[in-house]
């Protein structure tokens, strides 16, 4: 009796090892943007979800357009299985039915989640924000002496061949257009706001995020529009850069998690979404990475609120919230535009 009870003692410890060994060999493929994004997501979220689950995984990088066309390329045979990509553009991957209605019984943490932070179209959710940024003006303390105030800073002829500003490859790209058109108050059709645009003695119109810090790095790039998120990770290198918030106003966007579309592994990426909506993920989201919290119960430290999108004393209820249904109806448009005037 003791001999059989022994082995089948051995046989289950064998199936379970066996399944832990398969579980172990699922690799799944996530798209993560690049440079410090890329690796706060993987730091704050991936690499623990993995560890505790006995993943293996694949990071596939690339800005948020990038992915998006990835998972279009894709769209019969998909390799990804998760996406992280920005506000907006997640939008498109939704209306091109790349990625899957998140089931708030197979992801529990959606409840975590503040009312900001929910994407849905018509009562479906499609993604979940992992955290919020802004878009202000970055600048080089040892170059500028006198901080902008105003976006029409950009245009000062002292910053000529020395400003950066995101291009529509960019998920900043569009709105900030729009917002610089809405700011100056200038005809529907851009013509006016463009034509400003051209005026611009620009050091480079940057996709990524990336690119950007590295303008500034190299010191080819003084002054521009870039996100809280980058300038305070280049400041923490020790570089003399700072962060303002124009007299105009300033946007917000996020990043979003999301389950692919017919996905391979779709129970691990389940998962895997919800151990990013947790207050843990998100206190080190904001930590790393100065995103706004989309998590509820998170408290943020004395050093790190001041480099919030919303700053040291606003809140989420700070930011502008998109309506990215508009900027996307306009998008197709402003990107011909801009290729036609500005890129060439």
């Amino acid at each position: 009796m003791k001999h059989r009870l022994g082995v089948l003692l051995a046989a289950a410890s064998a199936i379970v090892m066996t399944a832990r060994l398969a579980h172990a060999q699922e690799a799944m493929t996530i798209a993560v943007p690049g440079a410090n994004w890329g690796e706060a997501f993987d730091s704050c979220v991936i690499k623990p979800f993995a560890a505790e689950n006995q993943v293996t995984y694949r990071l596939e990088f690339g800005n948020s357009t990038t992915s998006f066309s990835k998972l279009q390329q894709q769209r019969a045979n998909p390799v990804i299985d998760v996406a992280w990509m920005d506000g907006g553009i997640s939008e498109l991957a939704n209306a091109d039915g790349l990625v899957e209605t998140l089931d708030p019984k197979r992801i529990p943490n959606l409840a975590n989640l503040l009312p900001q932070a929910v994407a849905e179209k018509d009562g479906k959710q499609f993604a979940a924000s992992v955290g919020f940024y802004s878009l202000g003006i970055v600048y080089n303390t040892k170059d500028v002496t006198t901080p902008p105030t105003s976006w029409n800073d950009l245009w000062d002829p002292k910053y000529q061949d020395e400003v950066i500003i995101p291009a529509p490859a960019n998920a900043a790209g569009v709105p900030f257009i729009l917002f610089l058109d809405r700011i100056w108050n200038t005809s529907p059709d851009l013509t006016k706001t463009f034509a400003k645009l051209k005026e611009l003695k620009a050091a480079m119109y940057f996709d990524t995020s990336g690119n950007a810090s590295n303008a500034f790095q190299r010191g080819e790039a003084v002054v521009g529009a870039n996100f809280n998120v980058s300038a305070w990770d280049l400041a923490d290198k020790g570089l003399p850069i700072a962060f303002t918030t124009p007299k105009e106003g300033f946007w917000a966007n996020d990043g979003r998690i999301h389950l692919v579309k017919d996905s391979k592994h779709r129970e691990l990426a389940e998962k895997l979404i919800n151990s990013a909506l947790t207050p843990a993920a998100s206190t080190c989201l904001a930590d790393k990475l100065y995103l706004g919290p989309s998590v509820k119960g998170v408290t943020i430290s004395e050093k790190t609120a001041p480099k919030m999108p919303w700053g040291a004393k606003g809140s989420i209820d700070s930011l502008v919230q998109i309506k990215w249904d508009d900027i996307n109806a306009q998008r197709s448009a402003i990107t011909d535009l801009w290729n036609r005037e500005i890129a060439r």
